[in-house]
């Protein structure tokens, strides 16, 4: 168990969360208390029934801090758009530990085939809670890009770890550059923090309010 990497991810949970809290309170009251120790077994029997492995040690410790993330319906806004208040991070929202299984366990083709080829890792990221078609994964090598629009494809690892993540995603969001993390960069609308790439917005009409961090 690599104790340090875990100290790393939870600091830098803290640090985001601290930023979060003064630049993006909306942002911030989307993040759920921590994972309970039965929440974390429970999903991680299923896990390691179907897979034969449980979560990689540096994915329990950022769930001990902060246990997945909500949509939290900001109604006033509603004319502009939905902002997703929970996706603050570039690549996807953090996970509760049973959505984290669901990719994994699910397939594609629900007739038990799987397309993982028992590659051991985990889903702690996805585009949205149900996490079916994109999302990050953890294995041995780093946290990587996954997709499975035209059946599953993984990128090779984008980071070492967890914790190299959330501290590019601390970087980015104090000192930059723009284009750290990829086309994306960070803003703010409505109290949420949101990456979008200002070239070529998603976020349609709610774009003309979403404003760099840097």
């Amino acid at each position: 168990m690599d104790t340090e990497l875990m100290e790393r991810t939870a600091t830098a949970w803290q640090q985001l969360t601290a930023w979060l809290r003064v630049h993006a309170p909306t942002s911030h009251a989307s993040i759920l208390p921590p994972a309970s120790r039965a929440e974390i077994e429970e999903a991680e029997d299923r896990l390691r029934n179907s897979c034969g492995f449980g979560f990689p040690p540096e994915l329990v410790a950022l769930w001990s801090v902060a246990g997945g993330v909500r949509q939290l319906d900001l109604e006033e806004y509603d004319e502009e758009g939905e902002v997703a208040t929970g996706a603050f991070l570039p690549h996807g929202v953090l996970l509760t530990p049973g959505q984290s299984i669901r990719p994994r366990l699910a397939g594609f083709d629900h007739q038990g085939k799987d397309w993982w080829e028992g590659a051991r890792w985990a889903a702690p990221f996805g585009n949205h809670t149900e996490a079916t078609d994109v999302g990050l994964y953890l294995s041995e090598d780093g946290l990587g890009r996954w997709t499975s629009y035209e059946g599953l494809f993984m990128e090779q690892p984008l980071y070492p770890s967890i914790a190299a993540y959330l501290e590019s995603v601390n970087r980015m969001l104090t000192e930059g550059p723009a284009g750290l993390m990829g086309s994306g960069v960070p803003g703010v609308v409505y109290g949420c923090l949101v990456w979008d790439d200002p070239d070529s917005p998603r976020l349609d009409e709610t774009f003309a309010d979403w404003r760099p961090v840097r």
